[in-house]
């Protein structure tokens, strides 16, 4: 039985109810689609909205950006710079293939890693696909008071991240911003 006095569920009081969050699909394919006005579906993003949706938040933010490290970081510049987002969630470019250039863009934004997260993230991955868990370089950290979290683009991934990441985030945001 948990105290209630104890940090967590002090942190847990303080935390902010509803989170703002932008989504970021990160797609050479789905980017080229939309240039040449063809039709594209997002699948991942539109999940991930209805999940955070869902749990009482908010997406202030939808976009899409092509598998480019400049574009990828302008995108994240301009989102760190908003006042009215909590979490920016990136979908696409974790992996190993010379274009996913996601996890390279964005690091070096990060103040602090949450190491936790990328671990039990493959952990998690590891009792559904196995040892191709292995494949994914997802992360999570902390950048300007905002949680950045890298995940890969298929649906199943996203639905495993927020099912089993999304309680914790806003506990996560209130020690970020407390200091």
């Amino acid at each position: 039985m948990r105290g209630l006095s104890s940090p967590k569920y002090e942190h847990e009081k303080h935390a902010p109810k509803t989170l703002r969050f932008a989504l970021v699909t990160v797609s050479s394919s789905r980017y080229a689609a939309r240039r040449d006005g063809r039709p594209y579906t997002d699948e991942s993003q539109d999940l991930a909205a209805a999940m955070i949706i869902e749990h009482g938040h908010v997406v202030e933010v939808r976009e899409l950006v092509d598998d480019d490290m400049e574009g990828i970081r302008v995108v994240l510049e301009k989102l760190l710079k908003r006042e009215d987002l909590d979490v920016v969630i990136f979908i696409g470019g974790t992996g190993f293939s010379r274009r996913d250039v996601t996890i390279e863009a964005v690091k070096p934004f990060f103040e602090k890693e949450v190491e936790g997260f990328g671990e039990l993230f493959r952990w998690l991955s590891f009792g559904e696909i196995g040892a191709a868990a292995i494949l994914s370089r997802a992360t999570m950290g902390i950048a300007h008071g905002k949680a950045v979290i890298c995940i890969p683009g298929s649906p199943n991934a996203v639905k495993l991240a927020l099912e089993n990441f999304l309680q914790a985030l806003p506990h996560l945001i209130y020690i970020a911003r407390s200091s």
